[in-house]
C-alpha cells in the first residue's frame, strides 16, 4: 500500500475524514507527509494505528488512555503491566457504569409498573420525576 489520500485512509480504517484530522489536531495520529500542492497523503502504518485508535474507541476507551497506549505499543519489549492497568481502569469505570444503569433500569420499571395508566394528575411517573425522595433507588 502506498501512498493514500485522507478519503482513502478514511475508507480503509472505517473512521471519517473529520474524525481524522480531529485526532490529528490533538496528537493521537502524527501529522501526515504532504505532497507539493499541500495534501496529506497516509502510508500503511497510519492505517493500522487509525484501526487501533478506532477499535479502543468502540471499546470506550478514553483519549488520554489511548494516546498512552499508542505510546506503549510503539515499545513492544516493555513489560504490559501499564497497559493492563489501564484496561483494569477502564473495566472498573463499565463496570460502574452497567451498575447504575441496573438501577435506573430498576427505577424505571418501578415507576411504570406502580402507574395507575389513569389520568396524569395520579400518574405516578410524574410524580417520582417530580420529586427525587420518591426512588427507591440511587441512580445518580
Amino acid at each position: 500500500m502506498g501512498s493514500l489520500s485522507i478519503g482513502d485512509l478514511s475508507r480503509k480504517a472505517g473512521v471519517k475524514v473529520p474524525t481524522i484530522r480531529f485526532y490529528e489536531e490533538i496528537g493521537l495520529l502524527p501529522p501526515p507527509a504532504r505532497t507539493a500542492s499541500n495534501r496529506r497523503v497516509y502510508d500503511a502504518e497510519a492505517v493500522k494505528r487509525l484501526s487501533f485508535i478506532r477499535h479502543a474507541r468502540e471499546l470506550g476507551f478514553e483519549v488520554e488512555a489511548i494516546r498512552a497506549l499508542l505510546r506503549l505499543s510503539s515499545e513492544p519489549q516493555a513489560p504490559c503491566a501499564e497497559a493492563d492497568r489501564i484496561a483494569r481502569r477502564h473495566l472498573a469505570e463499565v463496570e460502574d457504569r452497567i451498575a447504575r444503569l441496573t438501577a435506573l433500569r430498576a427505577e424505571l420499571e418501578r415507576m411504570v409498573a406502580e402507574c395507575g395508566h389513569g389520568r396524569v394528575c395520579d400518574c405516578r411517573v410524574i410524580e417520582v420525576l417530580a420529586d427525587h425522595r420518591l426512588c427507591h433507588h440511587d441512580h445518580h
